[in-house]
């Protein structure tokens, strides 16, 4: 019982560090692409679309084959796989000196994004059916809080630096991969 608590405050930690990361980058990603683009924000907001697009359809794609993959070897591997790739996609956009590295890293993380729908069937697998409900409730908080959490956050961390929230990002995500 204890070993399934601990699991179930890493599936919960995962996916409120997890949000919070895409919150961080939420309020400066147009500042940053009109920057590195050197493009006015109308347009910087048409290649945030292009590159929400990427990274859905790489997720479309291989969170099938990720799936399966979690059936057959379990799901903590899937889900530190998941965090490491939006790690690195982090630093990706951290660190791009064009946005042909922002397209390279969301692919990476449309490829390696099945953190939540992972997070979701491991609950599942190790929840007893009368704590189940409760389980996905505590999912749905982190959720939620996380995508209140990260973009104030984001936005305090953006005055210091259109790339610092992106650093943050990674660092929170990677330092969960770690713990994990």
């Amino acid at each position: 019982m204890k070993n399934r608590t601990a699991t179930i405050w890493f599936i919960l930690l995962t996916v409120l560090i997890d949000v919070i990361g895409v919150g961080l980058i939420i309020p400066i990603m147009p500042q940053l692409i009109s920057q590195i683009a050197d493009v006015e924000n109308s347009q910087a907001t048409l290649y945030g679309g292009l590159l929400a697009a990427v990274y859905s359809v790489f997720q479309f794609f291989f969170a099938p084959i990720l799936g399966r993959i979690s059936d057959q070897y379990g799901r903590r591997p899937v889900l530190l796989i998941s965090l490491f790739g939006l790690g690195i996609d982090y630093l990706f956009l951290a660190f791009a000196p064009n946005l042909l590295w922002f397209f390279v890293g969301r692919i990476i993380a449309g490829i390696c994004g099945a953190s939540f729908s992972t997070a979701n069937a491991y609950i599942a697998d190790i929840s007893a059916p009368e704590e189940r409900a409760k389980n996905f409730g505590f999912i749905g908080a982190a959720f939620g809080l996380g995508f209140i959490v990260g973009p104030l956050i984001g936005g305090f961390l953006g005055e210091i630096g259109t790339r610092v929230p992106f650093m943050a990002a990674a660092g929170l995500t990677l330092l969960n991969w770690l713990y994990g």
